[in-house]
């Protein structure tokens, strides 16, 4: 089978276009695998749908499903875009947390996210406030004067304790920065989308962040997060690292 591989700011995925839905959870497994597959965070099957330019199913490294990814939807968006899934820059496809509109310009992609929801804002965990927003996904998010250190026991703690992605942030005058222990990946990632866009939702709610702020994400890279007509959007630049077929 012929594959793509994409890097959104550091998050990596496995792209290819299948007629059918199916269970590709050990298929995912193999791929995602560093040293015996290609090596990626997550893997997006591209399938038709009869009203959306395309559906797609998304694969943790693990195997695991998950519903919506960020840093995946701008990937797919120009990837399907490149092979003429979609047109005129514009994508609009089914994920399962909703549809998720993108928009194509060269390299930068802007995805339209699912509309939030905020689960709890009054979790206290380590003398520590921590909200639980689903942004497609759920994500527990602290903000921090200081991010430097990561304690990945305490992430891989409260992943387990509330099933949710982990990030630690913190704001400065111009930019944000974030920190993010992904399940499905078990340790921190490089960037997520959807973390990002968490971090972007509490900080904003509480005044901390105008209606558009940069994000930096560990991979150094940098992001734009705003709010803008009641909806929460999330752009960067993707790149597409390589196409290969492979024998998995």
């Amino acid at each position: 089978m012929t594959v793509t591989k994409y890097s959104a700011n550091g998050n990596d995925f496995i792209i290819f276009i299948a007629q059918e839905k199916a269970d590709r959870s050990a298929l995912a497994q193999k791929l995602c695998h560093r040293q015996n597959g290609v090596g990626a965070d997550g893997m997006v099957v591209v399938l038709p749908h009869p009203e959306y330019d395309f559906e797609w199913e998304f694969y943790n490294a693990d195997g695991s499903y998950a519903a919506m990814c960020g840093n995946a939807s701008r990937a797919v968006a120009h990837f399907a875009h490149e092979k003429g899934i979609c047109k005129d820059g514009k994508a609009e496809f089914l994920t399962g947390a909703g549809v998720i509109r993108a928009t194509i310009n060269g390299v930068y992609v802007v995805s339209d996210m699912v509309t939030p929801r905020i689960i709890r804002t009054d979790i206290e965990e380590d003398g520590e406030n921590w909200w639980l927003i689903d942004s497609g996904v759920p994500h527990l998010v602290a903000v921090r004067d200081d991010i430097d250190t990561f304690d990945i026991v305490q992430m891989r703690k409260l992943r387990e304790k509330y099933n949710a992605n982990v990030n630690i942030c913190k704001v400065t005058d111009d930019a944000m920065y974030v920190r993010t222990y992904e399940r499905g990946v078990e340790d921190e990632t490089l960037a997520c989308g959807t973390g990002m866009v968490a971090c972007f939702i509490r900080n904003h709610k509480e005044g901390h962040v105008p209606d558009q702020i940069r994000v930096h994400p560990k991979s150094g890279d940098e992001l734009y997060v705003s709010y803008e007509d009641g909806v929460y959007r999330f752009g960067g630049k993707v790149t597409k690292t390589f196409i290969a077929e492979t024998l998995i």
